[in-house]
């Protein structure tokens, strides 16, 4: 395992929308978390240089994370899609899912995160499941909550509309505040569970390449 130390890097939640290249497409990968995905002739291997490693961990937790995110990303051809993601393990696909989640919501909130597409991947999948066995609790209960609300108001977000139309969205549907402000407390808290999980399961999420 890798020492780390806890990230101070603070972030802040701006509401500004970023359309996804890949609206709509995570219908897609709701098979993602079929037992299939672990047979062991579908894993994609993904190597990381030990020192690449070691050095991300002198500087937090979220670059540790994001060290192991960029490779598993780059590995199924650097985006989100249903033939990639198929090539990975159940823990590499929730490493993903909780980047992809933790950056849409601290951007724009639970409204950006349904409306660019990505609602079936993170709340029809066992995402918040997996989050609760990696110890984020907490966490796994806001999803849920989201899930419910994405349920009932997942057409009117999903709808194509304007810039304007799109920042009318906050005002018209202020059940998302509190998950929203719910995240931005918790994130760092998250983000240390992730990086302590995977930490401890090195083996689930990449090769590591020694004394290189």
């Amino acid at each position: 395992m890798f020492l780390l130390k806890p990230c101070k890097n603070s972030k802040k939640c701006t509401y500004t929308q970023k359309r996804a290249a890949i609206f709509r497409m995570c219908y897609l990968f709701i098979i993602i978390f079929d037992t299939f995905a672990l047979q062991k002739h579908d894993i994609m291997q993904v190597q990381i240089k030990e020192n690449e490693i070691l050095q991300a961990a002198k500087q937090g937790m979220d670059a540790f994370v994001d060290v192991f995110y960029r490779h598993i990303l780059s590995a199924i051809g650097g985006e989100l899609n249903a033939q990639g993601m198929q090539q990975l393990n159940a823990d590499q696909t929730t490493l993903l899912a909780y980047i992809t989640f933790r950056d849409e919501v601290m951007d724009g909130g639970f409204i950006q995160l349904i409306h660019n597409g990505y609602g079936p991947f993170i709340f029809l999948n066992p995402f918040a499941k997996a989050m609760r066995l990696w110890g984020a609790k907490d966490f796994c209960n806001l999803v849920y909550k989201g899930r419910k609300l994405f349920e009932k108001y997942n057409d009117e977000l999903t709808a194509e509309c304007t810039d304007e139309e799109f920042m009318a969205l906050f005002e018209q549907y202020p059940e998302f505040d509190e998950l929203d402000d719910a995240f931005v407390e918790m994130e760092e808290d998250v983000t240390e569970t992730v990086a302590r999980y995977i930490d401890e399961h090195l083996e689930n999420f990449a090769e590591i390449e020694k004394g290189v």
